[in-house]
């Protein structure tokens, strides 16, 4: 299948009806505790309860489904500390193909035992030290595996996008849409998807303060690397944006909202508590942002993403206590 150079609505449309037998159409909740705390009403897409617990296998299924199955029938191959590691094995399982993951040695104890358990072959590397992308292209070039970038591909963007097509159909028209950052594949693809439908609304992407290279990149007009974070928010540890995903961003989003981690882990105590919902930091950050009041003061209404329900229960511990 021909690959765009950069997603459009069509594309994101035509992945919702792709991976629609394959995924969960997740619920929408609201929180009147919640709303009362950040002074707006908010509903929340709980890709918390998605299959594999995060909205990656949006991405991963569509990425699958558009190679050809001689292309399928040589594997793939990705790099991800978790949550997109968990979803290339679960779409290739699914598609009977091989997956080769290219995960960091300190990948989350719970991350790591899922993805092995759809069965693809872990290769470890040193975060600090070794270039997981390099990797993965050795990888690919020896077994002639097709690489599934966790966010700068199309293919990728266009399933991420999927959410908040999902989301808009599911609830009145909010007046702003707020999704974590990482490498910016779910907020680009959610942020074409909104603006699609809906042309008035405000898209912000919400960031650690520890892992800030949207913030500082929108800030100086171009993509800047910074160095490995060290963040609560493990699924947010890109070191810069996306060559495909940043221009995106710089159209469609409004600004990157910073929150702290132990704004990051009231969030989470806060769903986990008054919600009942579990939500890992990464997946929380959006959250944190709204009720701790980084939004414009005149938005009364938001659409937040809970974009993964995976976290190890050492961490769960830790924020509890």
């Amino acid at each position: 299948m021909p690959v765009p150079d950069v997603p459009t609505a069509a594309d994101i449309q035509q992945a919702a009806r792709r991976i629609q037998p394959f995924i969960h159409r997740t619920p929408v909740m609201s929180s009147r505790a919640f709303d009362e705390a950040s002074g707006i009403h908010a509903w929340f897409k709980c890709e918390n309860l998605q299959r594999m617990g995060a909205f990656k296998i949006r991405g991963a299924m569509n990425s699958l489904l558009c190679l050809t199955p001689r292309q399928r029938a040589r594997g793939v191959v990705t790099y991800s500390s978790g949550n997109h590691a968990q979803a290339v094995a679960l779409a290739a399982r699914l598609q009977a193909a091989s997956a080769a993951v290219v995960m960091p040695s300190d990948a989350p104890r719970a991350k790591l035992e899922a993805t092995r358990a759809q069965g693809a072959e872990i290769v470890f590397y040193n975060r600090l030290k070794e270039d997981r992308e390099a990797i993965g292209r050795r990888i690919a070039s020896e077994s002639g595996a097709f690489i599934v970038p966790p966010f700068d591909h199309p293919w990728t963007i266009a399933g991420q996008g999927t959410v908040a097509l999902e989301l808009l159909d599911q609830i009145p028209p909010p007046q702003a849409l707020i999704a974590p950052v990482g490498g910016g594949g779910l907020l680009s693809g959610c942020a074409i998807a909104a603006h699609s439908l809906q042309h008035e609304i405000r898209v912000f992407g919400a960031e650690p303060e520890r892992a800030n290279d949207t913030f500082l990149s929108f800030s100086a007009g171009r993509r800047i690397e910074i160095p490995q974070p060290d963040t609560i928010a493990d699924g947010l540890r890109a070191t810069r944006p996306g060559e495909i995903t940043f221009p995106i961003l710089r159209q469609h989003v409004e600004s990157v909202l910073l929150v702290t981690e132990d704004e990051i882990r009231a969030a989470v105590r806060f769903l986990l508590f008054r919600m009942k919902i579990l939500v890992e930091p990464s997946g929380a950050v959006a959250a944190a942002a709204v009720l701790h009041h980084r939004l414009p003061p005149e938005i009364s209404s938001a659409a937040i993403i809970l974009s993964g329900g995976n976290i190890d229960p050492e961490v769960l511990a830790d924020i509890l206590r």
